[in-house]
């Protein structure tokens, strides 16, 4: 009993019995009583939107919320239900509170009673109270934590708010033409020497080994090597610098990361559709291979607060990226198009609230410009409300002229994600301040540089001659200053084409 006073006197009641019991305690009062942050980020790592925007007694306004579903051509019915359940969960919370309430007045009794009788009195039945009402505990937060399980999915079924900028429509053929550059080049696909496709120059050139590829990766394998793989590092080699005096700091992330955070971040939908599960120890949980640098970078300071002043944070994300493209079909299957594995130079911000829109604009505008650098006719639009991503509240794609598809076709996509996948995280912006009650999050926001291996379609198509393919001038450097690509081969066959590379008209 000596030890069960001095344990009182250390700790407080709600602890000091739930450590004795060893029962499970709530994940969100695990992270305030033992600062468990794990636990509580599998509670809460879908929460992409602030819950008071579905409670106007807290301030939010359900329609603004209601109206981004719709803009997404989403059934706003999903509002009416989360706000329905939320008042169920927050009934349920009403009863623990008050049990809690009860356990800490009855922990009370014990204490006092064991002081007045210096531990002489054994308070069999201020225990047994102490105990039942623990019992109580325990179901009620069962019960409260399924439901707010059940209220975390629904949240996370919704998307970001729809900036008001965004085009209206669920037709990608509606995005919007923000701005267009260059001059279209006057080729026209014939499979003769400067008139081919870019499997096809690439061939041409001794570039790649397709067959080969795909006899030891299987479906879309391939080697650069020789030209091609020099032109793609010169890409990336370039890419970075080019970031580097834009401020940007280069940032090299791990290309795997542990499944409870790639869940705070990736859309669900992602991980049946692109992310590969790869496996390590028999007790490791399981891992994902990254399908963008942006993924690890925006958990990079997941539960940190970030200090105003030392924001706007740009990194310049370097990484081998893995996609398993389900879905690709047609002429976007020939030859590095459309590829499980490639190279990407990323945009990557953080930055505060106020800053998150005009950040955004100078993204887009750094992408322009290294295209404009590499002499490559682009257009860009925005993105329709129904074709977002959950995450992004407005999207930029920067699309590129290719003479083999005689169309504009995506190199560049650049979204201002806002607070959605840092709220998930809890990363917050600004100073913690004593009994801050309204929470601030740091705004993301990532953009392709480069996605090296389809730039380097883009780049054969319109540097092509009938002699072989021009090297663009801000390469060279990066190039041990070859300047132009000779033809080594003839136009290939057909019959000598890798499988996925055979027209499929």
């Amino acid at each position: 009993f000596f030890f069960f006073f001095f344990f009182f006197k250390q700790k407080t009641a709600y602890e000091m019995l739930r450590s004795l019991v060893g029962s499970e305690m709530c994940i969100r009062d695990r992270r305030r009583v033992h600062g468990d942050k794990q636990h509580f980020y599998k509670f809460q790592r879908y929460m992409g939107l602030d819950i008071n925007l579905f409670r106007v007694e807290k301030g939010g306004n359900p329609d603004i919320v209601r109206e981004s579903v719709k803009r997404r051509y989403q059934d706003p019915k999903i509002v009416d239900d989360i706000i329905e359940l939320d008042q169920v969960w927050r009934q349920k919370r009403f009863v623990v509170d008050n049990l809690r309430k009860e356990y800490n007045e009855a922990n009370k009794v014990v204490g006092l009673k064991k002081k007045e009788s210096k531990g002489q009195d054994p308070c069999t039945e201020e225990i047994a109270k102490v105990q039942e009402i623990e019992g109580q505990i325990v179901e009620a937060e069962k019960i409260e934590k399924e439901i707010l399980d059940q209220v975390t999915k629904l949240v996370n079924k919704i998307g970001n708010i729809v900036e008001d900028t965004v085009p209206i429509s669920n037709n990608e053929d509606e995005n919007r033409v923000e701005k267009t550059w260059g001059t279209i080049p006057d080729i026209k696909v014939t499979s003769k020497p400067g008139a081919c496709h870019h499997h096809e120059i690439l061939a041409m050139i001794d570039g790649y080994e397709p067959k080969r590829g795909q006899k030891i990766a299987g479906h879309r394998g391939f080697f650069l090597k020789g030209p091609g793989t020099l032109l793609n590092l010169a890409l990336i080699n370039y890419g970075v610098s080019f970031l580097a005096k834009k401020g940007y700091t280069a940032i090299q992330p791990p290309f795997f990361m542990k499944q409870s955070v790639m869940a705070q971040t990736a859309q669900l939908s992602d991980f049946d559709d692109q992310l590969y599960k790869v496996q390590g120890q028999q007790q490791d949980e399981d891992f994902y291979l990254i399908a963008t640098s942006e993924q690890p970078i925006s958990a990079m300071y997941q539960g940190e607060w970030i200090d105003s002043k030392d924001l706007p944070i740009r990194f310049a994300g370097t990484s081998t990226c893995f996609r398993k493209e389900a879905g690709a079909h047609g002429k976007d299957t020939w030859g590095i198009f459309r590829i499980h594995q490639f190279e990407k130079v990323e945009q990557f911000v953080i930055t505060t609230p106020e800053e998150s829109v005009k950040a955004q604009e100078e993204m887009i505008a750094t992408a322009e410009e290294f295209y404009q650098s590499l002499g490559l006719p682009y257009r860009v639009v925005n993105i329709v409300s129904g074709a977002l991503n959950d995450a992004a509240a407005k999207k930029y794609d920067l699309e590129a002229w290719f003479p083999g598809y005689n169309a504009y076709r995506e190199l560049v996509s650049c979204s201002n994600c806002t607070d959605y996948q840092s709220r998930a995280l809890e990363i917050r912006c600004g100073i913690k301040k004593a009994n801050q009650q309204e929470k601030k999050y740091v705004h993301m926001l990532n953009g392709t540089l480069c996605a090296t291996e389809r730039t380097l379609c883009c780049l054969l198509e319109n540097y092509q001659t009938e002699k072989g393919v021009k090297v663009p001038e801000v390469l060279i450097p990066f190039m041990h200053g070859q300047d132009f690509i000779p033809y080594t081969k003839e136009v290939p066959k057909t019959k000598d084409l890798a499988h996925d590379e055979k027209p499929k008209e």
